[in-house]
């Protein structure tokens, strides 16, 4: 993760809500949209919107989709990834490598937090990237003509579960030394208005006709048992989250909501 700013704090400006998102799409994305410098305000809420900016990405990958399905449903799949991981500078994906390789190449806490730090790629972060692409590939292609709407449903709500778990773990590195020190700051307020913005998704989804309610409920389902899974591992390994593992949290989320969605 890239640092957030410089320690003195700039001045206030502009309406905070729109400040964070800013803030939040600079933190996920590659996408410029200026603002600097942020406040530790504008870092502490930007996790709040952090279901919309995947809504929103998960809306340009839908444009993506239907711009080239007339290559056929499989190109299609693999240029949306394509442009995801171009959007997002593979962000999550390269938290859930470093998981990984932590997580399956140590034994103790301290060797994970090592691993963690180690900006190579091994045989388990490798195996755990081609087996996420290659599950989001085939869920894709096989949704087929429901992909686009899959996209802004599985891209929106699998960036919940990171911001509960950062919510209500600890923070397994020294906050002081932690890039994304601000951004993980996120309490009750943060959960409350990503679970709005989630809801808000899977009820303009209902609102649309491409889902039911029952659908719905699968997905959250779903992505709550990824979270739920994931942060009972973190724990028991390190005691707590990294931003790593928050990253490998909507990798494992987005897989899961994809299931749902296909399933139904």
């Amino acid at each position: 993760m890239s640092d957030l700013g410089p320690e003195i704090e700039p001045p206030r400006r502009g309406w905070l809500p729109l400040r964070a998102l800013r803030a939040g799409i600079t933190f996920l994305t590659r996408i410029p949209v200026g603002g600097f410098p942020y406040h530790a305000d504008d870092w502490r809420w930007a996790s709040g919107h952090f279901p919309l900016i995947g809504a929103l990405l998960g809306a340009a990958l839908a444009g993506v989709w239907c711009a080239t399905a007339s290559l056929g449903a499989m190109p299609a799949a693999a240029l949306v990834l394509a442009v995801s991981l171009l959007a997002t500078g593979a962000f999550h994906e390269d938290g859930l490598a470093d998981t990984a390789d932590a997580l399956g190449g140590a034994y103790d806490r301290a060797r994970v937090l090592e691993i963690l730090k180690d900006s190579r790629i091994g045989a388990f972060g490798g195996a755990a990237l081609a087996m996420t692409l290659l599950t989001r590939f085939a869920l894709l292609a096989a949704l087929g003509d429901r992909a686009p709407l899959a996209l802004v449903i599985s891209e929106g709500v699998s960036r919940l579960p990171p911001v509960v778990l950062m919510a209500i773990l600890p923070y397994a590195t020294d906050d002081a030394r932690a890039k994304s020190r601000q951004i993980t700051r996120a309490r009750g307020p943060q959960v409350a208005l990503a679970g709005g913005w989630t809801a808000a998704i899977l009820v303009g989804a209902i609102a649309w006709g491409g889902l039911t309610p029952l659908t719905a409920t699968a997905i959250l389902a779903a992505i709550t048992a990824a979270g739920a899974i994931a942060g009972w591992r973190f724990v028991r390994r390190v005691g707590g989250v990294t931003g790593d593992f928050l990253g490998a949290t909507q990798q494992v989320a987005v897989v899961a909501a994809l299931i749902a969605l296909r399933a139904a």
